[in-house]
C-alpha cells in the first residue's frame, strides 16, 4: 500500500466495542432486485458479496418495516417474522466476506407508489403531496397509526437482531417518512406531531427510543444503532441547515452510534440557514464534535479525494456509485493499486461486476446518474 492512504486503513471503534477493520463503508443504495414477496433473491447476494471484502461495513439498501412503506419495486421486506430467514440470508453473506452487516430500516411515507401499499393508501405526516406532477396526495396518519408505525420500527429491529446483524441504520433521509415529519413542507400538523420544530422531532426521536428499547431488550451482544439524515430540502417551506444542526445537537444526545449524512457532493456547501463558507460536511461534523461518529459520503471517487474526506475531520467515508462501478475499490488502494481504479462504468461489464440485472437497467436508463465509459 502506499502509505499516503494508511489512514483509510486505521481501524475504528464505532461505539459499544464494535471494531470496523479501516474508514470506509458501503452506502445504502436501492437496487430494485428482491422478489415480489419482499425476500431477497440469489443476484441480490451475490452482488452484496462482490462488495463486502474490503470495506469495514456494509449498510444495505433499505428494508421496509411495515406494509404500506414499501417505497420501491424490488425492495425487500423487514415488516414481519416470515423475513427472518431472507434477512439471515443476506446478514451472513455480508458478514461471511468480513464486513459488518447493517440494514437500514424505514418507511416511504408520501414517496411510495400507490400500487405497491394496500388500497393504494399513501400516508404521510399531513395530507401535503411531494412536489412534481402527479405526485399522489398522501392521507395524514392517525395519532394511533403513527404509534404503531414506531412499534414497526422496533419489531424489524428485533428481526435485524434475530437475523445476526450488527446494527441497524434509521433511514431519516431523503424525503422519506421520518424525514417528512421533520420537514415544515410535509409536516402541517398541529398535534403533538408537528408545529414547532420541536414538535416535528418527536416522530423521529420517538422512533430513535424504541429501537434502543429494543435493542436493550433483544441484543445479547452489541448492536449499532446508526441515524441517516439529509441536511437541508429545497423545497420551501423546507428543512434549513439551521435546522439540521438541531437535529444534529438531539441526536448526538441519544447515545447512537453513528450519523450518516446523505450526500451526493461531500463538498457541497450550505444553501440557507447559517452564514458558513465551509462544506456542510464539515459543518456537522463540528456541530456532532466527539458526541457521536459522523459517516460523510457523496461523489468520492478517487482515493485522494477519499483522504481528503477524511483529513477534513469525517473519521468514516462511505462508497456508493464508486463501488458498483469499481467492486474492487478498497482492495486496489489497499494493494498499491489506486491508479486502477475504474471511475466510469463499462457498460459492457454487468456480469464481471455483478450487478443484478433491474439495477443495471435502472443505471444504464437514468442519464446522469452514473459516469458511464463510452
Amino acid at each position: 500500500m502506499n502509505l499516503k492512504y494508511a489512514p483509510l486503513f486505521e481501524s475504528f471503534d464505532i461505539g459499544k466495542g464494535v471494531q470496523l477493520k479501516n474508514r470506509l463503508v458501503m452506502a445504502p443504495m436501492t437496487n430494485f432486485s428482491s422478489n415480489a414477496d419482499g425476500t431477497v433473491t440469489d443476484a441480490e447476494v451475490e452482488y452484496y458479496e462482490r462488495r463486502s471484502n474490503g470495506v469495514g461495513m456494509v449498510i444495505t439498501a433499505c428494508t421496509y418495516v411495515t406494509v404500506n412503506g414499501k417505497g420501491f419495486h424490488g425492495e425487500f421486506g423487514g415488516d414481519r417474522d416470515e423475513m427472518i430467514p431472507s434477512l439471515r440470508r443476506l446478514a451472513s453473506a455480508i458478514k461471511a466476506k468480513g464486513a459488518k452487516a447493517i440494514l437500514q430500516i424505514f418507511h416511504g411515507g408520501r414517496e411510495v407508489p400507490p400500487e405497491l401499499v394496500p388500497n393504494g393508501d399513501v400516508v404521510s405526516a399531513s395530507d401535503i403531496p411531494s412536489e412534481g406532477e402527479g405526485k399522489p396526495v398522501p392521507r395524514a396518519l392517525t395519532d394511533v397509526e403513527i404509534e404503531s408505525i414506531i412499534r414497526d420500527f422496533g419489531e424489524a429491529t428485533r428481526r435485524a437482531i434475530e437475523a445476526g446483524y450488527d446494527g441497524v441504520e434509521i433511514h431519516g433521509a431523503n424525503g422519506y417518512l421520518i424525514q417528512q415529519f421533520f420537514s415544515p413542507h410535509s409536516n402541517r400538523r398541529e398535534d403533538r406531531w408537528g408545529g414547532t420544530l420541536e414538535k416535528r422531532l418527536t416522530f423521529p426521536l420517538a422512533v430513535v427510543d424504541e429501537v434502543k428499547k429494543v435493542v436493550a431488550a433483544h441484543a445479547k451482544e452489541a448492536f449499532l444503532v446508526g441515524y441517516r439524515f439529509s441536511p437541508e430540502e429545497p423545497e420551501t417551506p423546507g428543512i434549513t441547515m439551521a435546522e439540521t444542526l438541531e437535529l444534529i445537537d438531539v441526536l448526538a444526545e441519544k447515545d447512537l452510534d453513528y450519523l450518516h449524512v446523505s450526500l451526493m457532493d461531500f463538498w457541497s456547501t450550505p444553501k440557507r440557514g447559517v452564514e458558513d463558507t465551509r462544506s456542510r460536511m464539515e459543518i456537522i461534523q463540528e456541530k456532532a464534535g466527539n458526541r457521536v461518529p459522523v459517516i460523510g459520503v457523496g461523489s468520492i471517487h478517487s482515493a485522494d479525494e477519499a483522504l481528503n474526506a477524511l483529513q477534513s475531520g469525517t473519521p468514516l467515508i462511505a462508497l456508493g456509485r464508486e463501488i458498483i462501478i469499481d467492486p474492487d475499490w478498497v482492495e486496489k488502494v489497499e494493494e498499491g493499486k489506486e491508479s486502477e481504479i475504474v471511475t466510469k462504468l463499462d457498460k459492457s461489464a454487468q456480469q464481471e461486476l455483478v450487478v443484478p440485472n433491474p439495477l443495471w437497467q435502472a443505471i444504464l436508463n437514468t442519464p446522469g446518474w452514473f459516469p458511464i465509459a463510452e
